[in-house]
């Protein structure tokens, strides 16, 4: 059912000869909401104003529907994909040994060292891979069978790629290492196009940046819990290794059987689908109201039914093309590919170095290797509080400035790391580095693009930003060691460098998008480069 408030108006009057003294008798409840709708169209701007600021907050808060979606998403889909990422690290030696004893057995053939190192590299990067190809589907699974059923799909796709890491010491198979790597890739890839977008199309308005948190906050716990099944007093030993590699199996299952009670998307329903009655259901479910309360959001759904083009469908092409569209699908890949280019997985890598210039023992290298972990992870749970209290953009910048000074710090203490007290620096250089980025750099240029984009063409966007972010974290897994070979510690110097340009980038184009909907931000960047988002006249208010 499409609302047409002007039309219900004018059939009101002429039935009863006077809008203000004479109200019908409404007991249908779309009617009464499209009643309600017409009503504030009566009001004066202060009036309705004010009408909306009254009504707007009763609708604004968690709902157990809400929450039960965002732990369904974090620990179903982000949670896997983080995983993932960590768990091949501290138990490398062990899975490289068997790779060294399967081929030997299969092929008689004794690998040599190189063959191994390019073998193992390509184990691990082929997981990118996944991810690129997930982030590259996700826009046309998200826009065809819907968010919720895409998300499923990424569920079980982990959990085909965990069965063959089962089967992998049974069938004595590189190519089902391989194979999982590639699903549970594809899996991540759908996770964090998906996640974002689903999670602030449910959300209220001054949640969104709340629940735009929870794919780096799933990822970042991911990532720790796959450190921790690494280590060798848990399942990173010789003979329950790929039990380690199939561990997050059971939170794609809980994932795939949960999204099943969830109500889809609202807005992909109401504009994508245009089916009004259903979208205006899932969104009565997700507020827990009536509908007849939901007047609000209901109307920025019309205002974004309204402007959605008429018969034709967006495609990355046209995403590419389209000249309003420039400047914030250039913001989404800058932010998601600069976010890698902060150096933030070399970092963690490089702690382990860095600890051992602090002579720690193995074992004790390893847990304070964790201890980083940790740290990430209480930053992408305080985010959720961050999000909801300040501006993106404030967030952004003093995020990457003051992670600009811990690599500039990190850089020194390391070329002198020589020198009694800093390989002290060196350690609370890396803490506090890891701290700042869950500020702001690590959680927002996830959820940034789901706000910048309407409904029409933001999976598609979301999608071309995430191929960036997949696509820079190959690109600095692949170079850093050589990189690294060269310039030494001065190597963080190019990250530094990287995300300096991204700040003052953000700065002059990256609008606030805290308190405002999709159609005022959107407005403010359709000029490309010539947009001026912060500046005081560009502020505009959409009627």
């Amino acid at each position: 059912m499409t609302l047409k408030k002007d039309s219900l108006h004018r059939e009101i009057c002429e039935d009863n000869n006077s809008c203000h003294n004479h109200i019908p008798v409404v007991t249908d409840p779309d009617v009464t909401v499209l009643y309600k709708l017409n009503e504030i169209n009566l009001l004066n701007d202060s009036e309705e104003k004010k009408y909306y600021d009254d009504n707007s907050s009763n609708c604004g808060g968690w709902t157990p529907l809400l929450i039960l979606a965002g732990i369904t998403c974090c620990l179903g889909s982000a949670v896997p994909a983080g995983y993932n990422i960590g768990v091949m690290n501290n138990a490398a030696f062990i899975m490289q040994e068997f790779c060294n004893q399967s081929i030997e057995e299969r092929f008689n053939i004794k690998i040599s060292l190189e063959g191994l190192n390019l073998l193992w590299s390509t184990i691990v990067s082929i997981f990118l891979i996944g991810g690129v190809t997930g982030s590259l589907t996700s826009s046309l699974l998200a826009d065809t069978v819907g968010r919720k059923s895409s998300l499923s799909i990424g569920n079980v796709c982990g959990i085909v790629g965990s069965v063959m890491f089962l089967l992998i010491p049974i069938l004595n198979s590189i190519e089902l290492f391989l194979l999982g790597r590639l699903f549970v890739g594809l899996s991540g890839g759908l996770a964090t196009s998906l996640l974002p977008v689903y999670m602030t199309e449910i959300a209220p308005i001054r949640l969104r940046g709340a629940v735009g948190v929870l794919c780096q906050l799933g990822i970042t716990c991911g990532v720790l819990l796959g450190q921790v099944a690494g280590l060798d007093s848990v399942l990173g030993t010789k003979y329950y290794w790929n039990y380690m590699l199939a561990a997050f199996a059971p939170l794609c299952t809980m994932g795939l059987i949960l999204t099943f009670f969830l109500p889809e998307s609202p807005k992909y329903l109401f504009v994508v689908k245009e089916d009004s009655e259903s979208a205006l259901e899932a969104l009565s479910r997700f507020r827990n109201m009536d509908r007849m309360d939901l007047h609000n959001e209901i109307a920025n759904l019309e205002q974004e039914l309204a402007s959605k083009s008429v018969n034709s469908s967006w495609t990355i092409i046209r995403v590419l093309k389209e000249p309003t569209l420039r400047l914030p699908i250039l913001l989404v890949c800058l932010l998601q590919f600069g976010q890698q280019l902060s150096g933030i997985n070399v970092v963690f890598y490089y702690s382990d170095v860095i600890f051992k210039k602090a002579e720690l023992a193995i074992k004790t290298r390893q847990y304070a290797t964790i201890g980083t972990g940790l740290v990430n992870v209480g930053m992408a749970i305080s985010s959720v509080y961050l999000m909801s209290r300040f501006r993106r953009r404030a967030l952004l910048l003093t995020s990457i400035y003051t992670t600009i000074g811990c690599l500039i710090i990190l850089c020194a203490s390391i070329a002198l790391i020589d020198l009694p007290f800093m390989k002290w620096i060196c350690i609370i250089a890396v803490l506090a580095y890891v701290l700042f980025y869950g500020i702001g750099l690590g959680p927002i240029p996830y959820f940034i693009g789901s706000e910048l984009f309407d409904v029409g063409p933001k999976s598609k966007a979301m999608s071309i930003g995430s191929v960036c972010n997949w696509g820079g974290n190959f690109i600095v897994g692949m170079t850093f060691t050589s990189m690294q070979k060269v310039l030494n510690s001065y190597s963080f110097l190019i990250f530094a460098a990287c995300i300096l340009f991204l700040a003052l980038f953000c700065r002059k184009y990256l609008p606030e998008t805290r308190d405002k909907t999709t159609s005022e931000i959107a407005a403010l960047i359709t000029q490309g480069l010539k947009s001026r988002p912060n500046e005081e006249n560009s502020d505009i208010i959409i009627t």
